[in-house]
């Protein structure tokens, strides 16, 4: 089977995108060109790679197991470009990076403080929800992902580096603002904004709620962080956010934080990779760096998890 580096280069695209343009945007090539690729792939494999259902194109079950062996042969020469480069005394490379969505306010700063030690560097970085995170992990999609709440079911290595506080907002001129102790149940008879289904944050939280028996009747769905953010600062109910998100909004007074008794709910941010996965060297020292400046990781997220004092 001779298969190229191309062919797989632009099948990963195709992958990453399921869309031949916006793949052909990304290789700098036709999208005729593209399609002729995935072509000549489905004919040297002898099955095809995708289905149409809809509009929509969706991996099949060949395509899933060729996008592991070729994630595996991509990582294995950027592991080699790093081994190489450590070999002439320098760490180089990139680190390929995928973060849920309430790690996007304070790994950026995470990895400057890595990149200061280790200039020649790079970052690629990824921000998706719980779901999504899942199943880059699945196939092998990164060097490592941060997330807050590890999979059972999957045989994976993680590192707990950083609490990611979970808390109730709501602005400084709602009713709650105004109480100096509050329980969750009194929460639920305002409307609670909470993220989309897969989303790591409204997962925890919704356990959380169940297990404290505190039911929501009034909820809005927001597809982001942010649209979480606005609509509270709109008055349009409540949500639970992790501290790091609304630090800003926080310090400012624009939001406040409730004094709910059975919050903050903690979730550990962790490092992952699949278990066995041979790291490169650049996730290597991103890892030792982690798991040996967690004095440093602490005051870099002091700055964005203190709030001002409660309201009461």
């Amino acid at each position: 089977m001779r298969i190229t580096f191309r062919q797989l280069q632009v099948f990963r695209a195709v992958c990453t995108h399921l869309s031949y343009s916006r793949a052909a945007e990304e290789m700098a090539l036709t999208q005729p060109a593209v399609s002729l690729q995935i072509r000549q792939l489905d004919e040297l494999i002898g099955q095809p790679l995708f289905d149409y259902v809809g509009k929509k194109l969706y991996l099949t079950a060949t395509a899933e197991e060729l996008l592991k062996a070729s994630e595996d042969i991509f990582a294995r020469l950027d592991s080699l470009d790093m081994q190489l480069a450590d070999l002439q005394g320098s760490l180089q490379g990139q680190l390929s990076l995928a973060i849920e969505s309430s790690a996007k306010y304070f790994t950026p700063h995470l990895f400057a403080a890595f990149r200061q030690q280790h200039p020649e560097v790079s970052l690629q970085l990824t921000v998706v929800n719980h779901a999504q995170a899942i199943k880059r992990l699945s196939v092998n999609r990164d060097d490592l992902l941060i997330m807050s709440q590890v999979p059972q079911d999957m045989a994976l290595e993680f590192l707990p580096f950083l609490n990611n506080p979970i808390v109730a907002i709501a602005r400084p001129d709602h009713p709650l603002a105004a109480l100096a102790s509050l329980s969750l149940q009194d929460l639920t008879g305002f409307p609670l904004i909470v993220r989309e289904p897969g989303s790591g944050t409204r997962k925890a939280c919704e356990e959380y709620c169940h297990e404290k028996r505190a039911h929501f009747a009034q909820r809005m769905e927001l597809g982001s962080l942010e649209s979480q953010r606005e609509a509270v600062l709109a008055g349009l109910g409540l949500a639970l956010l992790p501290r790091h998100a609304v630090s800003h909004e926080l310090s400012s007074g624009r939001l406040c934080e409730l004094p709910v008794q059975e919050l903050p709910l903690y979730r550990s941010w962790c490092a992952v990779h699949l278990r066995g996965k041979r790291l490169s060297p650049v996730a290597q020292a991103f890892i030792a760096f982690i798991r040996n400046q967690r004095g440093l990781i602490e005051q870099l997220a002091q700055r964005f998890s203190a709030g001002p004092p409660v309201a009461g």
